[in-house]
């Protein structure tokens, strides 16, 4: 496995979504699968899964793996005239702690701008057009962002601990989804966040726990 250096999160490691996509699809299994990042994951750099643990070149353990309990209830969906009107709120436009990420970064041209803002109700909403090549670590990447987001404050940026998903299908390219984003519970630096992923027609494609812990 090699997480490429376009699929970066903050500078010089992967996004947490896109990485963790990455080891799920080699872990394997149809359920829901959780990832718990141990440290940043390297870019362009040759990484093993051993059993339940994915480690790099000098045997340092990069992500822990393991099947997830069934996800809770999605995150409910809005409309896609919703969903742009947040995304032209979004405060990552104007304040950004990594502008370059591959997902939410205003900086990438290149990667998914995915712009999530926040609903009245303090959901996040965002439109997301599918790539011409869509793959699990796609979902699991736009899956990422629209939750951190409804937790960043400006000058308190987090980053992604854990990530559980469970994909239900594949978008298709070309595509024009909703995601929706909402927290569960915030405690100290851990905020325990939940995404969801909905097709054209208002379906359910996948949906998505995570825990964001601040710097």
């Amino acid at each position: 496995m090699i997480i490429e250096s376009r699929f970066n999160g903050p500078p010089g490691s992967g996004n947490g979504g896109w990485s963790a996509g990455v080891f799920a699809k080699a872990y394997g299994g149809g359920g829901p699968t959780e990832v718990t990042l141990r440290r940043p994951p390297p870019l362009d750099t040759p990484l093993t899964l051993a059993g339940d643990q994915v480690r790099d070149p000098d045997g340092e353990v990069i992500a822990e793996l393991r099947t997830a309990e069934d996800l809770e209830d999605p995150v409910p969906p809005v409309d896609p005239a919703t969903a742009r009107a947040a995304a032209a709120a979004y405060p990552g436009l104007t304040d950004h702690p990594f502008p370059g990420c591959y997902v939410c970064g205003p900086q990438r041209p290149d990667g998914l701008r995915i712009f999530p803002g926040r609903l009245p109700d303090g959901r996040t909403a965002a439109p997301f057009q599918v790539p011409a090549q869509v793959s699990v670590a796609t979902v699991w990447a736009a899956l990422d962002c629209p939750g951190g987001w409804a937790v960043i404050e400006a000058g308190r940026p987090y980053l992604l601990g854990r990530i559980a998903a469970h994909i239900e299908a594949l978008p298709r390219p070309g595509d024009e989804c909703v995601i929706t984003g909402a927290v569960v519970e915030a405690v100290g630096r851990k905020a325990m966040v939940r995404t969801s992923l909905y097709g054209p027609e208002g379906e359910l494609l996948g949906r998505a726990r995570a825990t964001w812990i601040a710097r």
